[in-house]
C-alpha cells in the first residue's frame, strides 16, 4: 500500500501514484513547513503561480491533522481569482468552476479538512472513484525534509491537466 502526504490540489504525479496502486493519505506526520500540504502550483497565462493557504503557527512536531487554516488574511477570495483567471479560457472550466470555486466559500478549520474536499471534488470530476482510506496510522516523519518535487514532478496541480483534458485526465496520467 502506497502512503501519500495529503496535499492541497495535488501535483499530477501525486494522482498518477495515488491511481497506479490502493493508496493511503498520511496526516498522522509532524507537518513539515513548505510542501505541497498547503500549497499549489497552477498555470496562468503568464507563466506558474503558486497559492498557499495560510496556516496557524505550527507547534514543533505538530501532527499534520492538527493543523489549523488561517483566515487572517483573504486567501480565499485570491485563490478563486487566481483559479478563474489562469483557467477561465480552458475547456472544461465552466463545467467545473461550479465544483471548485464553492470550496472557497467555506471555512475549513483544519488543513486536512479543506484537502480532503479538494481531494474529492478531484477524483468525481474525473469519474474515478478507487476507495479512500480515512483510518488513523502511527505517527511518522517518511515525508519530513524530502524534496517533494524529486518525488512528485515539476510540482503542477492536477487542476492543469482536469482544466484541459476533464474526465479523460487519467488518461494522461
Amino acid at each position: 500500500m502506497l502512503l501519500l502526504p495529503t496535499s492541497y490540489f495535488a501535483p499530477t504525479a501525486w494522482y498518477k501514484a495515488f491511481l497506479s496502486e490502493p493508496s493511503m493519505i498520511e496526516v498522522c506526520e509532524s507537518f513539515p513547513k513548505q510542501t505541497y500540504r498547503n500549497r499549489c502550483m497552477i498555470a496562468s497565462p503568464n507563466g506558474e503561480v503558486m497559492l498557499s493557504v495560510p496556516v496557524c503557527k505550527v507547534e514543533s512536531k505538530q501532527l499534520t491533522r492538527d493543523v489549523r487554516i488561517s483566515y487572517q488574511q483573504h486567501w480565499q477570495h485570491q485563490h478563486k481569482i487566481a483559479l478563474v483567471s489562469a483557467y477561465k479560457r480552458t475547456p472544461y472550466f465552466d463545467y467545473y468552476q461550479d465544483y471548485l470555486l464553492p470550496l472557497y466559500d467555506k471555512q475549513f478549520k483544519y488543513l486536512k479538512d479543506l484537502n480532503d474536499a479538494c481531494h474529492s471534488v478531484v477524483m468525481s470530476l474525473m469519474q474515478n472513484h478507487p476507495p479512500m482510506q480515512t483510518q488513523s496510522l502511527p505517527a511518522t516523519d517518511d515525508w519530513q525534509n524530502k524534496d517533494i518535487d524529486q518525488h512528485w514532478g515539476n510540482g503542477s496541480s492536477i487542476l492543469n491537466l482536469l482544466m484541459h483534458y476533464g474526465p479523460q485526465t487519467t488518461l494522461y496520467l
